[in-house]
């Protein structure tokens, strides 16, 4: 996977300044109301999942493990997708890979047209390996987020990785207005799925594999 080096050891955190540290710019991300802090409040406010994500499927998610911002590679460069949050769950008897990416203001950042703009061999390989591996065309509509397809490819990577039966990517949205929810509408298109805040949608992969999408609403108390 592009010969990248990524840390398998974990320390537990005592409390949300331990997520600081992770941050690949801490003084613009670690402010309150923004993603960062609003998502690393809520995570170690919970007794386990979060309540927004718990609720996405219907209740009764047992946590197994949660890393914030963790690194997952992908073929066709040198820079990983960074997890918000990544999470390990048990929902009944099956068990879920979860790549969690957290809202507040920020955008999605660069759609797929702006992202392959004189796009080197290396990007033209990764968008392909994702496509193949979410079961669309490559490439997909310009106008889609890209950010939304490698953080999608996180989850269903850590799921083959650590064999769970299922794999989500949530976005966890703490804008009470849901701003940017339509992009996450467009994304969803291609799958021939129509999202609802709050409602998890599911879809299968070529491998098989159940991809849970969803969109939780987090509380503004952590803004």
């Amino acid at each position: 996977m592009g010969g990248l080096r990524i840390s398998k050891v974990y320390l537990p955190t005592t409390g949300a300044q331990d997520w600081l540290r992770l941050l690949a710019d801490p003084e613009k991300q670690w402010k309150r109301g923004y993603s960062a802090m609003a998502a690393a409040l809520a995570w170690e406010a919970a007794t386990g999942m979060p309540p927004e994500i718990d609720a996405l499927f219907r209740g009764g998610t047992e946590l197994l493990l949660a890393i914030p911002e963790h690194k997952v590679a992908l073929p066709g460069g040198r820079r990983e997708s960074q997890c918000d949050v990544f999470a390990l769950a048990r929902i009944g008897d099956e068990t879920i890979a979860i790549a969690v990416e957290a809202k507040v203001n920020e955008p999605f950042g660069p759609t797929v047209g702006e992202w392959l703009h004189n796009a080197s061999d290396g990007k033209t390989a990764r968008i392909d390996f994702i496509c193949k591996l979410l079961g669309l065309n490559s490439p997909p509509p310009e106008g889609l987020r890209y950010q939304l397809f490698h953080r999608t490819a996180a989850a269903v990577l850590e799921a083959q990785r650590f064999k769970t039966d299922r794999a989500a990517m949530i976005v966890q949205s703490f804008a009470q207005d849901h701003r940017w929810f339509e992009d996450f509408m467009a994304f969803l298109e291609p799958f021939g799925l129509r999202p609802e805040p709050g409602i998890a949608q599911e879809y299968v992969l070529p491998s098989g594999m159940l991809l849970t999408l969803g969109w939780a609403v987090g509380s503004p108390t952590f803004l």
